[in-house]
């Protein structure tokens, strides 16, 4: 069946609708029909008229004896050429029969992607478009290609589809139901119309247009694209449509409150301009309207803005639902911390796709700083007694931006949520002996969390709620909150962002659509949404482990998740890849007993963690690469794999379904309900991401990072600083007042941050740090006032708050902290004057382990410093301490003072207890003594803080050195 486009009369940028799909029209016309029956004759005609002609004409194709050789020795003559041509015309007319077949099974059946006749192109294409024109007029038609229509179907083939009443979620599957009855074409009929004099609200009854919402036919559902797109000639016209009718009270009592959330038997006010045949006046004008529909139309006519005088009233309660924000709570500075998404308005330059990408911000954050915990951590004990790699490098330009603005943007606690919430549902149904619905999409909404799923699947377990109807689970914010963490595989890891739509985000199951996802738009545009839903999947915080293919792009985009990210060539390589998984995963499915990979993430079976194979397919398929894609991405969903396609043009076979990108930055869907801000990962900022990742690479070099610190302190006497802060400990300030009031401690919140960061701190990244859930930018500005005041300026007059060539915050040299003294120290006793004199390398290491009162901020309110999540101090200060204490045990050690490196190595235990480092030398140290009794009583208390997970191999292998019996006497205790 060949492939529709939607007519556009006013734009040439508007969005065609290239999904194949069952007719637009309603009620069948007098030329659908004779279309029909023209195709039925031509049909009748080449099947067997033809067949009878040459039966009658030229005989049958095959000889009446079998003799090859009499056949040879006969002379060529014009009777032999005719004999040829009966034949290729009896194989034509063969070969165009079979395609015939093929495509009446594939149209009957459903199939969607109907089977090649070798060699038949032009035969299989006729063949399709007079099968297509027999069956318009029936719903079957509806069945040609696997388009929305199906989404309910492809996993539970058995099943029949159910109506999906979750054509009240915004978009994605406002039309999915289940396939109607001949009958409901006839449950309501058009309602009449008349022109919208918009400008001024005053209308006159007789000029007043209307539609009604027609019930599905075959497969097919209205929606306000489509009937924008006939009766105004533009689908996105739908706006106008959707304001018109915003908030009124239809028939049923509902309201209109999503573009994308029609019922069957809504009236629709239609703008002026409307125009078409199954469009009439005002009801009085259509007399073969009933005169029920004829009241209701009156009625909804009486809710405009002529007779309300404004808008409609508040919007009722829909799905996904809209919860009234909480109340503002005053914060600490006095001012109000406004409900998100109240972000500053101003972008100081950072990148706004990643500020408007909240979970995947927080997915490259927390790899991001896994990563360079990696780096410090192998640093560290690749180099015991010689510390390397004790600093990060400090990103500069683009890549310091994007840090920013991933600092910004994050959303870990959104992503903690979702998490735990997916994890405890499939708990609680496994505990019910329940297997996972098929979940097609979430949607994130003020924090509530919705699942459609593809079919009804019964009372969700509590606290979970079915929305408004069987297809939707629901999850409210504050019952998420209930959920811990859970032990149990990860139920729906191929979920991802594509973007959001008003106040929702919608997230889609990639491993769940039952074929091919075709994105089309430009390269550059279909590049950023390809890297964006690459990089979340890759770093989410969702899943336990997947495969993530990538095809055409994203050669550097593997540093992000070495383990996840897989790169192919091309396309020859990526079907060989799959045609092999394919047969391999349906081989494990059967031999295990499984319908589909969901059976086995839960229940008796959830130790079988069946792990998604996503694939990202950006180069463009040929017409045969794609019928294959197609063949393989069929039985995809059950087998856990998905496909997304990008598409130049949009045509692509056996695509479930098809996006559009624009280059305005939206992603269209339009038979699907979705015009999304779409969530997009640009070039210069991916470059900026692989570079972050690349720098914190722990095997990036042989050294690890650098090792000197950013800031470094006079440690003489006469660099005595203006404020003094201790951080390692309880926090203390020394040489500034108090501030008075409440905004005491968030003065000493963004100071501990400044100081933490000597390199400078973005304004939107300290108030984001300090307001998380966001501030306007007066507030902002406010503290930052209020901080420069209190700290004051040097004896120069120079302020001790400025902000370098980039705007951002940093500190005068005048304002230090203990960290900032400990790491220089460390620093000049390794690598300064303590190198050439063993006196001061000794005097340094002490003074530096004296400044050492605890684990950072020791004494921080509940509630606050949460930004201290996303740094990597609460590694480098044990790590630090760690180092300090060893160097200064092994300076003792070289003049045999074992008590004295026992005491500098217990000071440093205080605040790294668990660096394995530490408990060998104190190990060492405490043999030297000549003590078996004090080895023996350590060695004990090793055991018993190593818990179940016993000894690391290091120390159990020291220990077999230096107390063999410690086994004997471990046994013997206990």
């Amino acid at each position: 069946m060949p492939r529709r486009r939607s007519p556009s009369s006013s734009s040439s940028t508007a969005p065609r609708n290239r999904t194949p799909q069952p007719v637009r029209v309603r009620r069948r016309t007098f030329g659908d029909f004779v279309k029909a029956f023209l195709a039925f004759v031509a049909l009748l005609a080449l099947l067997v008229g033809v067949p009878f002609a040459l039966a009658v004409t030229a005989g049958w194709p095959f000889p009446e004896t079998f003799e090859p050789m009499e056949w040879l020795k006969q002379d060529i003559s014009v009777g032999t050429f005719l004999s040829i041509l009966t034949f290729v015309v009896w194989l034509a007319w063969a070969q165009f029969t079979a395609c015939v077949l093929v495509e009446m099974k594939a149209a009957l059946s459903g199939v969607g992607v109907p089977g090649r006749v070798p060699g038949a192109g032009p035969s299989q294409l006729l063949a399709r478009q007079l099968v297509a024109a027999v069956l318009l007029v029936g719903a079957t038609a509806a069945s040609f290609t696997p388009g929305l229509s199906q989404l309910g179907q492809s996993l539970d083939g058995n099943q029949r589809p159910t109506v999906a009443a979750a054509q009240q979620t915004p978009g994605l599957f406002a039309q999915q139901q289940e396939q109607a009855s001949g009958a409901a074409a006839a449950l309501a009929e058009q309602a009449s119309h008349a022109e919208a004099a918009a400008s001024t609200g005053a209308r006159q009854q007789g000029d007043t247009k209307f539609y009604r919402i027609q019930p599905p036919e075959g497969r097919h559902h209205d929606s306000l694209w489509e009937i924008s797109e006939r009766h105004l000639g533009d689908g996105r016209r739908y706006k106008e449509i959707f304001e018109l009718n915003k908030d009124r009270t239809q028939p049923d009592g509902s309201k209109l409150s999503e573009a994308s959330l029609i019922r069957p038997g809504w009236i629709m006010e239609m703008p002026g301009d409307a125009r078409g045949g199954e469009l009439v006046e005002m009801p009085d004008e259509a007399p073969e309207l009933s005169p029920e529909a004829r009241q209701q139309i009156r009625d909804y006519d009486r809710t405009g803005d002529h007779a309300q005088g404004g808008g409609g009233g508040a919007a009722e309660v829909s799905v996904p639902e809209q919860r009234p924000a909480p109340a503002p709570a005053p914060d600490e500075a006095g001012g109000q911390q406004h409900a998100a998404p109240a972000r500053e308005t101003s972008a100081f330059g950072l990148p706004e796709a990643l500020l408007a990408a909240p979970l995947l911000a927080a997915g490259l954050l927390g790899a991001l700083g896994h990563r360079r915990r990696q780096a410090l951590w192998q640093s560290a004990f690749a180099g015991i007694g010689g510390r390397r790699g004790m600093e990060p490098p400090t990103p500069t330009g683009d890549a310091q931006d994007v840090q920013d603005a991933l600092l910004v943007g994050a959303d870990p606690e959104g992503v903690r949520l979702l998490d735990r919430s997916l994890r405890g549902l499939a708990a609680s149904l496994a505990a019910e002996s329940r297997p996972l619905p098929t979940v097609y999409a979430a949607w994130l909404t003020k924090g509530d969390l919705h699942l459609q799923l593809a079919q009804p699947s019964g009372k969700p377990p509590a606290p979970w709620q079915l929305g408004q109807d069987e297809t939707l689970w629901m999850l409210a914010k504050d019952d998420a909150g209930r959920y811990g963490d859970a032990d149990t595989a990860a139920p729906f890891p191929g979920l991802v962002s594509l973007g959001t739509m008003d106040d929702s985000r919608l997230l889609l199951n990639l491993e769940a659509v039952p074929g091919i996802v075709s994105l089309s738009g430009s390269e550059a545009d279909r590049a950023a949404v390809f890297a964006s839903v690459a990089a979340e999947l890759a770093t989410n915080g969702w899943s336990d482990r997947m495969t993530i293919t990538l095809v055409g792009f994203g050669e550097d985009l593997t540093p992000l998740a070495p383990s996840r990210l897989r790169h192919l060539d091309g396309i020859e390589a990526l079907i060989e890849t799959m045609e092999a998984e394919t047969r391999q995963r349906r081989g494990a499915l059967g031999a295990a007993g499984h319908d589909s990979v969901l059976t086995g993430r839960t229940g008796p079976a959830q130790h079988t963690r069946w792990a998604p194979h996503l694939v990202l397919l950006a180069a463009e398929p040929s017409a045969e690469d794609a019928v294959t894609l197609a063949e393989l991405a069929a039985d995809a969903s059950r087998l856990g794999i998905g496909y997304l396609v990008g598409t130049g043009d949009g045509e692509l076979p056996g695509a479930a379904w098809e996006m559009e990108i624009t280059g305005e930055g939206k992603l269209l869907a339009p038979l699907l309900g979705l015009e999304l801000d779409a969530q997009l990962l640009p070039a210069a900022q991916q470059r900026a991401v692989v570079e972050l990742f690349v720098d914190a690479d722990p095997e990036r070099g042989p050294d690890g990072p650098g090792d000197t610190p950013p800031f470094l302190v006079d440690v003489s006497e006469q660099g005595r600083p203006a404020v003094y802060a201790r951080l390692v400990g309880p926090y203390e300030i020394i040489g500034l007042d108090t501030p008075d009031g409440e905004r005491s401690a968030l003065l000493h919140e963004a100071l501990a941050l400044l100081l933490l960061h000597r390199e400078g701190v973005h304004p939107r990244v300290l108030s984001s740090a300090l307001w998380p859930r966001g501030v306007t930018d007066d507030v902002r500005e406010a503290l930052i006032e209020r901080l420069r005041a209190w700290l004051g300026t040097d004896p120069d007059g120079t302020p001790r708050l400025g902000a370098d060539a980039t705007g951002r915050l940093t500190l005068a040299k005048s304002v230090v902290s203990d960290l900032d003294v400990l790491r220089s120290l460390y620093h000049e006793a390794t690598q300064g004057r303590g190198v050439d004199s063993r006196a001061v390398r000794g005097r340094l290491l002490t003074d530096a382990l004296v400044l050492v009162r605890g684990p950072l901020l020791a004494d921080r309110p509940e509630g606050r410093y949460r930004w201290l999540g996303h740094e990597i101090v609460d590694a480098q200060l044990p790590l630090l301490v760690a180092d300090t204490g060893l160097a200064l045990s092994e300076f003792h050690m070289e003049k045999d003072r074992a008590e004295k490196a026992i005491e500098a190595l217990n000071a440093a235990l205080r605040t790294a207890s668990s660096d394995e480092r530490l408990w060998n030398e104190l190990l060492r140290a405490t043999h030297a003594l000549g003590d078996p009794a004090r080895l023996t009583a350590l060695a004990a208390d090793l055991l018993g803080r190593s818990g179940a997970r016993g000894l690391p191999p290091r120390t159990e292998a020291l220990l077999d050195e230096l107390l063999p019996t410690w086994r004997d006497d471990a046994a013997l205790a206990g």
